[in-house]
């Protein structure tokens, strides 16, 4: 079959964009949400951690079974699967009656949400075969990625307002109808020659431990952390991961490939990726209760104070696939690191009473951060792997920014609401202090990550990992149709 043609490539590249636009979106336009659920279904703190929760942690955990389900079965097919699923989810999560419910149907958003994000990895390495322009549409890629998240706040503070919560998922219906339907005119159906094998001993361990921790995290304040209830949760996540190293080792078709953390890189991009998301989880989660119920400020008002941010992701997300292209990670992921850490520290200084205009600073600064970051996290993951390894490596690379995201609540939130004294309203202010030092510590870790894993040494231990699964047989990607 011919190449397509450059045009139909770019819709394709288009129609990914579009779909993880909308995942992504999902991801942080609930937080602007947060105060109003609380109100309507009378929710706990801990019970709106898990509405975000709910949703990342059921993404980060099916990502790579749904990566190699869309080899085996045909990636076209899986990704339109995941839009209808992910449209169904949205649909119930605007009915929902009770925060219970709301919870749940954010699971099933999520199920279908992870047939998007590393099938969309996969549909473009397949069609842009090119490296140049290969690398140029995982920029594009990752630029949206980056993007959804940060305007998340800013649309959900535009419908909460005049429309209520409910509306914020009823937006994602449409789309993914459209999604559908281009879906089908204009992707390519592709599958692996071999298919990974499925391992459900291994996913069913990484749910384990990626649940119990969180649970154990969120619910821990309560119920007190030297609970039986609460030790024996992180026993469990402990059991879990002792259980899953070895046994990966051993499979042929391994849920989760060890050797690529051989690689300085790919695992240095790992870490980056659950920090720098650790860190934006935590940024929305804190953000948006503290101008909201600390300040009072309606969520129309809050999403509009936040739009700087967004709009410095806007910016700079499309910028930093370009000067990965040219110059390589190293100049993008010290500045993001550095905006992180400047725009965090900054706002560990507000108070009830803080003039609007040094906090639009911080998330100018913060947002030229973030959204620098996620087009060097994706290029270190597939970069210097194998074509048949990329959608493996990207699946990773997206469930570490999933796993961030869920720790980034979990975590932070609970610090920050532990120390809250007083009425909620007049504490939180002070409270979100070393909130916001946690997250200016998330960047910090991305500065000095992206001056060590782009060095020589770095490099050289990605090319000798590149070889060593070159001489393997492994499960291949087979040119678009």
């Amino acid at each position: 079959m011919p190449e397509l043609s450059r045009r139909r490539r770019q819709a394709v590249l288009a129609v990914c964009c579009m779909s993880l636009f909308i995942v992504g979106l999902d991801n942080t336009i609930v937080n602007l949400a947060l105060p109003s659920i609380q109100r309507e279904l009378g929710a706990s703190v801990s019970s709106l951690q898990w509405t975000i929760d709910a949703y990342t942690l059921v993404l980060a955990s099916l990502l790579m079974l749904s990566g190699s389900t869309a080899d085996r079965l045909g990636r076209r097919r899986t990704f339109q699967t995941g839009l209808v699923l992910f449209g169904l989810g949205s649909l119930l999560c605007g009915v929902a009656p009770s925060i219970g419910l709301l919870i749940a149907f954010r699971a099933v958003q999520a199920i279908g949400g992870s047939m998007l994000n590393p099938v969309a990895m996969s549909i473009i390495t397949n069609t842009f075969t090119e490296p140049k322009e290969r690398a140029r549409a995982i920029g594009v890629w990752g630029g949206v990625v980056g993007l959804s998240m940060a305007i998340g706040p800013v649309v959900g503070g535009a419908l909460v307002g005049p429309f209520g919560w409910r509306s914020i998922f009823w937006i994602n219906v449409p789309v993914a109808i459209a999604a559908v339907v281009l879906t089908a005119l204009l992707v390519p159906e592709s599958r692996a020659p071999r298919p990974r094998r499925i391992d459900p001993v291994g996913q069913l361990l990484v749910i384990v431990f990626l649940a119990g921790l969180t649970y154990g995290i969120i619910e821990g304040r309560e119920a007190g952390y030297g609970s039986p209830r609460i030790l024996g949760v992180f026993a469990l996540a402990l059991l879990a991961v002792v259980v899953l190293v070895p046994y990966e080792k051993r499979r042929r078709d391994p849920l989760l490939e060890l050797r690529f953390f051989r690689s300085v890189p790919f695992s240095g991009a790992t870490v980056i990726a659950i920090s720098a998301m650790a860190g934006l989880a935590g940024f929305l989660f804190v953000n948006s209760l503290y101008l909201q119920d600390a300040r009072g400020y309606s969520a129309l008002h809050a999403g509009l104070l936040t739009l700087p941010m967004a709009a410095m992701t806007a910016v700079f997300a499309p910028l930093s696939g370009r000067l990965v292209g040219a110059r390589g990670a190293r100049l993008p992921l010290v500045v993001a690191g550095s905006g992180i850490t400047v725009g965090a520290a900054g706002l560990s200084w507000a108070t009830q009473s803080t003039s609007v205009w040094p906090l639009m600073a911080c998330y100018v600064v913060f947002g030229i951060g973030f959204g620098l970051v996620n087009a060097p996290i994706t290029n270190a993951a597939v970069s210097g792997m194998p074509r048949s390894q990329a959608g493996v490596a990207a699946a990773i690379a997206s469930t570490s920014r999933q796993v961030g995201a869920s720790f980034g609540v979990a975590v932070i939130g609970t610090v920050v609401t532990a120390r809250v004294h007083g009425p909620f309203s007049t504490g939180f202010a002070a409270a979100s202090s070393v909130g916001w030092w946690i997250i200016a510590g998330c960047g910090a870790v991305v500065l000095v990550l992206g001056l060590v894993t782009t060095s020589g040494w770095a490099r050289a231990s990605a090319a000798r990992v590149a070889d060593g699964l070159e001489d393997e047989p492994s499960p291949g990607l087979v040119p678009a149709r």
